[in-house]
């Protein structure tokens, strides 16, 4: 089948779309590989995301009660906040759609998973947060980071082809 899709492709001249066919109909074999895993993970991520953003919310202070942290007065800043998490949920579940497609997506979150626990440290460490909010961290941020880095290892090879292959506007040089 492999032989009849490509020299139905090599009849078109153009090598960016012979690429850009070949990698829809065959997949990239990175991702492919690992596809149903990656859809999983990010359906997860995703649901997790969305119901952490509407939990906040719907109860903004939940957080601080849980720190032993006197509450905020304005909780409208923190149901944002969730408002954020939740739009990271949606982002998520269109990576669990299409994961050949998702690496900026993934990388996004992956920044995220990453800066997250760096601002909680530096709060605990300052003394403006208790250390116990530090266990926020693990279902938030340290479980997603093996999966989303395993993800972003796997894509990067078809993101970088395709960000090579993309053709320049007519008054710039091509990419080398």
């Amino acid at each position: 089948m492999h032989c009849k899709v490509l020299t139905k492709l090599k009849k078109r001249r153009c090598p960016i779309t012979i690429q850009r066919e070949l990698d829809f109909v065959l997949g990239d074999s990175y991702v492919q590989s690992r596809r149903n895993l990656y859809r999983i993970v990010f359906l997860l991520a995703g649901a997790y995301n969305i119901c952490w953003g509407l939990h906040a919310a719907w109860d903004p202070q939940w957080s601080f009660r849980f720190g032993g942290m006197p509450e905020l007065n304005h909780p409208q800043i923190y149901a944002c906040l969730g408002m954020v998490i939740g739009l990271y949920g949606v982002l998520y579940l269109e990576i669990a759609r299409a994961p050949e497609k998702g690496f900026i997506l993934g990388a996004v979150g992956m920044f995220g998973k990453v800066a997250g626990p760096i601002g909680m440290v530096a709060l605990v460490a300052n003394g403006e947060w208790p250390a116990r909010m530090l266990v926020t961290s693990i279902p938030n941020d340290f479980i997603w980071w093996i999966p989303f880095g395993m993800y972003l290892y796997d894509a990067w090879p078809s993101f970088w082809r395709d960000f090579q292959l993309w053709p320049a506007a007519p008054d710039e040089p091509k990419p080398t």
